[in-house]
């Protein structure tokens, strides 16, 4: 029996996370995410699917992030019933995360008709809500440590990847006709020094790994990010503005809130009002407390709520609230996703805010090429946003301590704890030349086999298994 894999995104690139495993004819699909970003990538998402869906035998997510689920409902529309594993966090961002996307596609698209800036007639999204909704009946859920089979010769087990609630690192043990191999896909690895995560699970033994490339030349040696917190909150304060925070609604705006209530419990910064303009922020905020084994803060509601909840937090939930959220001029906090600002309330607030010089955005994750958290992070003097450049003369801040991506020193420091060579490692989720130098750097430090994939090539993993 062979074993080939065909990389269907996530290769050369950031987003669109599919890696197609095909065992002796058995399909099984490694994540499903959109592709976001550079245009030529967002193209992608409409083009016809390499694989019929139908063929498909299952689908292993590793985390709920919309560039490893986002396409989801789109290969569930496309014809895919099969079963979808993940963990039972997992299954409970995706229902909240994957109706988001529907939302957000089906919103840009009458914004687009409105405002005529479209290039189709009639704009659409890739797929709807009911898409959505039918894709949540095949989930299937498994805790970490937990074997199970999703094919005769097919088993996975989860571990913690430590980079959102429910991330996980995939194992799969592939019984061929006369020996077992065992692939393991990291997914996205996290810090070893987080608020409310645990650090990566080490992995002994892979005859073929995948691994992650996002900050795989990027050292960012662990920095307590109060003090990081307390210079820009203080800062943004004495210029007379307002703070804004494009973050992440899963696990970002939790972490910030978990150290914006210790700074001013601390009378670090100043007990000001924070807002979560986020409805999906504040959905997910509530699994925290559902799944207390999933993290390591205080499992009790109580124990929680008080780690997490300032004394002003403002939970945001109708667009006629966070629109008159414009009003605020000085001494406040707004917390809004999305965390690349590719979409949803964020867009708003920087369509009103990144002309104001007293105000401030600070960045606190990644993001992607193309984005325009990307453009803003890179000095770009306008920002696109509704069809109109839009000048930037606020104060744009940016801190790396908070990032929920393992950086260089970490991702080495995973890739030792094997206690042999895997036989091949494959780097994916990466962008250009960084990845090239990543996969070099592995081979040069580990004496690793190492090979970056390109868009849609296949590569065999084992043959006469």
């Amino acid at each position: 029996m062979d074993v080939k894999a065909k990389f269907l995104g996530g290769a050369k690139s950031v987003t669109g996370s599919r890696h197609l495993i095909d065992i002796g004819g058995t399909y099984i699909l490694l994540d499903c995410g959109l592709f976001q970003g550079l245009k030529e990538l967002r193209l992608r998402n409409w083009d016809h699917f390499p694989v019929d869906p139908k063929k498909i035998h299952a689908v292993v997510i590793s985390h709920a992030h919309i560039d490893h689920t986002g396409y989801l409902p789109k290969l569930v529309k496309d014809g895919y019933d099969g079963p979808i594993y993940c963990t039972p966090p997992t299954a409970d961002l995706m229902q909240i995360m994957l109706l988001d996307s529907a939302r957000l596609q089906h919103e840009e698209a009458n914004y687009a008709r409105k405002k005529g800036y479209s290039k189709h007639a009639e704009p659409t999204g890739l797929y709807d809500e009911d898409d959505a909704k039918k894709t949540f009946t095949l989930f299937k859920t498994f805790d970490y440590k937990q074997k199970f089979r999703i094919h005769d010769r097919v088993e996975v087990v989860y571990q913690d990847a430590g980079h959102l609630l429910g991330s996980a690192i995939t194992e799969i043990f592939i019984q061929g006709d006369t020996q077992t191999k065992k692939i393991v896909f990291s997914g996205d690895l996290g810090r070893y020094q987080q608020a409310m995560l645990r650090p990566p699970e080490s992995i002994a033994q892979a005859d073929v790994l995948f691994v992650e490339s996002t900050y795989g030349t990027k050292d960012s040696p662990y920095e307590d990010p109060e003090v990081e917190l307390t210079r820009v909150v203080n800062e943004a304060f004495a210029r007379g503005g307002v703070l804004i925070i494009p973050a992440f609604a899963v696990g970002r705006t939790q972490g910030l809130l978990y150290y914006f209530r210790k700074l001013m419990k601390d009378d670090k910064i100043p007990d000001v009002p924070v807002y979560i303009d986020s409805p999906m922020a504040i959905s997910t905020t509530y699994l925290f407390y559902k799944h207390p084994n999933y993290h390591k803060v205080e499992s009790s509601r109580d124990e929680l709520a008080h780690a997490l909840e300032t004394n002003m937090l403002v939970f945001v939930k109708s667009p006629e609230h966070s629109k008159s959220l414009n009003e605020l001029r000085s001494n406040a906090i707004i917390i809004s996703s999305s965390g690349m600002m590719t979409g949803g309330r964020i867009l708003h607030h920087m369509f009103n805010r990144l002309r104001n010089p007293q105000d401030t955005f600070l960045i606190a994750g990644y993001q992607a090429e193309g984005t325009r958290g990307r453009n803003l992070q890179d000095n770009a003097q306008t920002i696109r946003i509704f069809g109109e450049d839009v000048p930037v003369r606020c104060k744009i801040e940016h801190i790396s301590s908070m990032s929920g991506h393992a950086d260089r020193a970490e991702l080495f420091t995973w890739m030792r704890g094997f206690t042999e060579k895997p036989k091949l490692t494959l780097c994916v989720h990466g962008e250009g030349e960084a990845q090239e130098q990543y996969a070099q750097a592995i081979r040069d430090t580990l004496h690793w086999n190492v090979t970056v994939p390109k868009y849609l090539q296949e590569i065999e993993l084992f043959k006469g298994i």
